[in-house]
């Protein structure tokens, strides 16, 4: 099983994000949370660019520990000796130097003859050697360079005391085969190739950094640049979440893994994406919000069974807490089931069926269905057992210059029943309309409503405290209606109170008949 190397480039190439810039005391907090998490090389970024990358560098390298700390350089003697000065007070350092090798970067911006690269690349190695004893050097826009140069620059630079080649995609333009045939050939072509760990650093232009990255694994690089959420220059770098839980997953297939703390990412995820304001999309693998999500029926109920049918990362694993089942239109029974028992609601089959077609209809409403709103539904509906009302229809009219009208339909003993009438208010019509079709006099002492959840597709919850003959009842009804939610309340105190005097009449009996 062969170790890979974690070499985070968060805080230099993901700080090159736009609107991701960072201040030291930010870039010393992530640094912290990257050694917890046990990454190998911490690329603290890139001591010339200013003083405040300068400060960042010589701060992490001097009170970070457990990690190497590395600055980046141009192949340029100004930016090698900054960086020096910068971790000259770490103990593990290392000074990454670059210079490209693509014809089109050498022509068009470095403005440079492959054998002036050459002899500069050589130069600033080793420069960068006679400060520390790990240097990394990187052929910059390498997918993209004649392979024959490539290999004749690697070579020469390892001659000069490069610990580490770094293979960059720099565009993101290579496809996973390509790259594997590349780093296997650089392994092949380049003599003294063993003196040294092949890197790879992938960008994600065509969405293939993680899957370069790994096929580069597989061709046998040892060490992986990445960022924390793939953050980097364009549309990112290769995810270190990815990357990692690629490999702790399939260590059968890649033969290989990595030293990374797994139960840390999560934190350094949110960390990350405080810090830069980069919210990570909801489907992001590993570290997005629905990464361990399931609304769909068939998986929920395969979960239940048995977490491997449809997981196959434990979300504890990476510090993602617990799986989550989402309640929601495409939801099964089971599922339903699962989350009314662990919030402690034990319905006979019929209350629950009931309050399951319930739920149905209210996800076609809302997008998230809360715990809260469960809640309401299955008190609801086990309060229903004695029903003497039900509630078949509302329609409800009010506005401006006209007259509240409400017009129900309700089931009263094997009857269905259909009224109109009008009120004060749309409320007011349907509980005088109910009144008169139930033919009940009690009286309304408390009318409350509350919004269970946020949001504009709320379920609103009405509670009513209804008197008659001295017996004080309490219904409750939930809907995201504040009409139907009202009108069920009403009928629910009405039911009870209805069972409330069945139960009287009973003991009447049974005092007449002693």
């Amino acid at each position: 099983m062969r170790k890979i190397k974690i070499f985070d480039t968060t805080l230099r190439d993901g700080e090159q994000s736009p609107g991701a810039t960072m201040n030291v005391a930010e870039k010393v907090s992530i640094a912290r949370q990257l050694a917890r998490m046990g990454v190998d090389v911490i690329e603290a970024g890139f001591a010339f660019s200013s003083t405040g990358d300068f400060e960042a560098i010589q701060t992490i390298a001097q009170e970070v520990e457990g990690s190497t700390i590395c600055s980046l350089a141009r192949a340029k003697t100004a930016d090698i000796d900054t960086a020096w000065k910068a971790l000259s007070g770490g103990k593990n350092v290392r000074i990454h130097t670059f210079i490209s090798t693509s014809d089109i970067h050498l022509k068009y911006q470095f403005r440079l003859s492959r054998e002036e690269a050459l002899q500069r690349a050589v130069e600033v190695v080793t420069q960068a050697k006679a400060h520390v004893d790990d240097v990394e050097f990187s052929p910059m826009d390498a997918t993209r360079s004649d392979e024959t140069y490539l290999c004749e620059v690697i070579e020469a630079v390892i001659a000069a005391g490069a610990n580490t080649v770094n293979i960059p995609d720099t565009v993101g333009y290579t496809s996973p085969g390509e790259f594997f045939q590349l780093i296997q050939a650089i392994g092949k072509r380049v003599p003294n190739i063993k003196q040294a760990v092949i890197s790879v650093h992938c960008h994600n232009d065509l969405g293939l950094a993680v899957a370069n990255s790994l096929s580069a694994i597989r061709a046998g690089a040892g060490q992986v640049e990445c960022t924390i959420n793939g953050i980097g220059e364009r549309a990112g770098n290769t995810a270190l979440e990815e990357i990692v839980m690629a490999l702790r997953t399939r260590k059968d297939f890649f033969q290989a893994d990595t030293s990374i703390v797994t139960e840390e990412i999560m934190k350094a995820s949110r960390l990350v994406s405080k810090i830069t304001g980069m919210s990570v999309q909801p489907n992001k693998a590993i570290v997005g919000a629905n990464a361990f999500a399931h609304e769909s029926g068939i998986h929920q109920d395969g979960l239940l069974k048995e977490k491997m049918t449809y997981e196959i990362i434990r979300p504890e694993s990476v510090g993602a807490g617990k799986t989550s089942i989402v309640l929601g239109k495409h939801s099964g029974r089971h599922a339903f089931k699962t989350r009314l028992e662990e919030l402690g609601y034990r319905p006979n089959e019929e209350d629950l069926n009931k309050a399951f077609e319930r739920m149905k209809r209210l996800a076609d409403k809302k997008k998230e269905i809360f715990d809260e709103d469960l809640e309401a539904l299955i008190s609801e509906e086990m309060g229903r057992s004695l029903e003497r009302y039900q509630l078949v229809s509302l329609h409800a009219e009010s506005g401006s210059g006209m007259k509240p009208t409400a017009t129900l339909e309700l089931s009263i003993g094997d009857k269905v029943i259909k009224k109109t009438g009008h009120g004060d208010g749309v409320v007011d019509a349907a509980y005088r309309t109910i009144a008169q079709m139930t033919e009940t006099k009690s009286r309304l002492c408390s009318y409350m409503v509350k919004g269970i959840t946020g949001g504009t597709d709320a379920m609103g919850e009405v509670t009513v405290i209804l008197e008659e003959e001295g017996r004080r009842v309490t219904g409750h009804g939930a809907d995201t209606d504040i009409i139907l939610a009202s009108a069920r309340a009403y009928l629910s105190g009405l039911n009870q109170l209805a069972a409330l005097g069945e139960k009287v009449k009973q003991g009447e009996s049974k005092v007449g008949l002693i």
